[in-house]
C-alpha cells in the first residue's frame, strides 16, 4: 500500500479511471446510513490507525463514517473496565455512536475466553444506554499459532452471542486469504497494512450490509492523502472478506 498527497498529472485515462472510481461510490452508496464508531481496544486496533481505514473504506463506497478510539498497548478489555481513568467508559457514555467496537487479544484459551466475555457483558449495558450498537472485532492467533484459529474465531462469537452483539470476523477472513499476500508484520501478530484493511473489509460489509467486493483499491483520507494497493490484491482481499460475511 503506497501513500500519495500530491495529485497525479491529468490524462485522459486518469479521467476515465476517476470516473469509474465515482460511479462505483455512486452504486454502492445506495442510502447507506452515515456510521459513528466508537472502538475499544489495544495495538491490534490502533497498529496502521485501522478507524482511519475504515473511514476510507465507507468514503471510497460513498457513505460517511466517522470514528473515535480508546486504545492502548497490551491492554484487555477487563483492564479498559477497570482502569481507575475509566476512559473507555467515559467515551461510551457521551453517546452519539451508532456502533461500539469492542476488541482484545486472541482470547483462545479458557481463562482468557472468560475474560472476553464477561468483560463484555459488563461494558453491554452502558453501551445500550448510549443508544448503540455492541460489536465485537474478532481478530487472528499470532502467527505461529494457526491452530488457534478455531479457538479464537469461537471465542469472540459466544461473546458476542452473549449481548446480541454485531460480529466481525476478521479472524475467518485472514484464514481465508491465500497465504501469498502477508497480513502479519514482522512480530508475528499486530497486522500489516494489508491486515488492517482487510478488517475494515470486513467492518464495512457488516455495518452497511453490502459486500465490499467491487470498491476502489485507491483509500482517500479525511486529510486528503491517498493510499493506493495493488488492483490485484485489494480484489484478493475484498473476496476474502465478502467469504465470510
Amino acid at each position: 500500500m503506497s501513500n500519495s498527497s500530491h495529485p497525479r498529472p491529468t490524462t485522459r485515462r486518469a479521467i476515465v479511471v476517476g470516473a469509474l472510481v465515482a460511479a462505483t461510490a455512486q452504486a454502492f452508496a445506495q442510502d447507506a446510513p452515515p456510521q459513528r464508531v466508537l472502538f475499544i481496544g489495544n495495538s491490534l486496533t490502533y497498529t496502521n490507525n485501522l478507524p482511519r481505514i475504515v473511514e476510507a473504506v465507507f468514503a471510497g463506497a460513498g457513505a460517511t463514517a466517522s470514528t473515535e478510539m480508546v486504545a492502548m498497548p497490551g491492554i484487555s478489555l477487563f483492564d479498559h473496565w477497570y482502569s481507575p481513568r475509566r476512559e473507555a467508559e467515559k467515551a461510551v457514555a457521551r453517546g452519539g455512536w451508532s456502533t461500539v467496537v469492542m476488541q482484545q487479544g486472541p482470547s483462545a484459551q479458557p481463562e482468557s475466553r472468560r475474560d472476553l466475555r464477561s468483560s463484555v457483558k459488563r461494558f453491554a449495558k452502558f453501551i445500550a444506554a448510549a443508544g448503540a450498537r455492541p460489536a465485537l472485532f474478532c481478530v487472528w492467533p499470532q502467527q505461529s499459532r494457526p491452530e488457534d484459529f478455531d479457538a479464537v474465531i469461537d471465542s469472540y462469537r459466544l461473546a458476542a452471542d452473549d449481548i446480541g452483539a454485531l460480529f466481525f470476523p476478521v479472524g475467518a477472513a485472514w484464514r481465508a486469504t491465500p497465504a501469498e499476500i502477508p497480513l502479519y508484520s514482522g512480530d508475528g501478530i499486530h497486522p500489516n497494512a494489508y491486515g488492517s484493511y482487510l478488517a475494515a473489509l470486513v467492518m464495512y460489509g457488516v455495518l452497511s450490509g453490502k459486500s465490499p467486493e467491487g470498491l476502489p483499491a485507491i483509500l482517500t483520507f479525511s486529510d486528503g492523502t491517498q493510499a493506493r494497493l495493488p488492483e490485484s490484491i485489494a480484489a484478493t482481499l475484498q473476496g476474502a472478506a465478502a467469504s465470510v460475511l
